[in-house]
């Protein structure tokens, strides 16, 4: 009979169903609006290997009390769902359950997002358009207390770092002035910080009065020379 020659660095099949048996099973709850996109996340992660998914949550409120229920090593949340601003619960998530790392999906790929999201205390941002590519590594990251931004988005990040406030301006007159020199509405800039249209307004109006500046455009022109945006 032959002598067979293992290769060290490809362990026989066995061997590696014994080491991957070996690891730590990695618990998640899934929170999407969309059952369809639950139900993909759940196949993609029961593909894998070494993730339970623990409970799916279609809001913002149950993913929090299922959180609380269960404890997870990972939470993956969809930035925008019903019941309430998802970024706005993460304090709150992470306060009752230490243990659970958030890692969140977004089809926002704006640095401006990202960065909030960070400070919000997520250890993951991955896009919705890469979630079949990035999710498995991010929940992986995340679960062992590292970070995982999409890296696309990362090299614009770090290309653009967040200056300290100039002129002034307050860090959410920064954020205020970052979304609306990249188009966006006084609407959607409430949408994507999470507060009212009228706060909104108030910041503008802020800003402008420091800046001594009274259009939209002078307004892109100021980001565009500081730095908080680019071309």
């Amino acid at each position: 009979m032959a002598n067979v020659t293992e290769d060290p660095d490809h362990p026989p099949a066995r061997q590696r169903r014994v080491e991957e048996a070996a690891l730590p099973v990695i618990r998640v709850v899934i929170a999407d609006d969309h059952a369809i996109v639950r139900r993909g996340l759940r196949m993609l992660l029961d593909g894998e290997g070494g993730f339970e998914v623990v409970a799916e949550a279609g809001d913002a409120e149950a993913a929090r009390r299922y959180v609380h229920g269960h404890h997870p090593d990972v939470l993956v949340l969809d930035i925008q769902m019903p019941g309430g601003s998802s970024l706005e619960m993460v304090p709150a998530i992470r306060a009752e359950s230490p243990e659970t790392q958030i890692v969140v999906l977004t089809m926002q790929d704006e640095a401006a997002y990202a960065r909030q999201a960070m400070r919000a205390g997520v250890l993951g941002y991955v896009l919705k358009e890469a979630a079949d590519d990035e999710l498995i590594e991010a929940v992986r990251r995340a679960a062992a207390g590292e970070t995982y931004l999409n890296p696309r988005l990362g090299a614009r990040v770090a290309a653009e770092p967040p200056p300290g406030p100039p002129d002034g301006l307050s860090h959410r007159e920064v954020e205020v002035l970052e979304l609306i020199a990249l188009g966006h509405t006084n609407t959607e800039v409430a949408g994507a910080l999470y507060v009212s249209v009228r706060t909104v307004e108030a910041h503008r109006a802020h800003i402008q009065q420091k800046l001594t500046l009274r259009s939209r455009s002078e307004l892109v022109r100021y980001a565009l020379d500081h730095g908080l945006v680019t071309t």
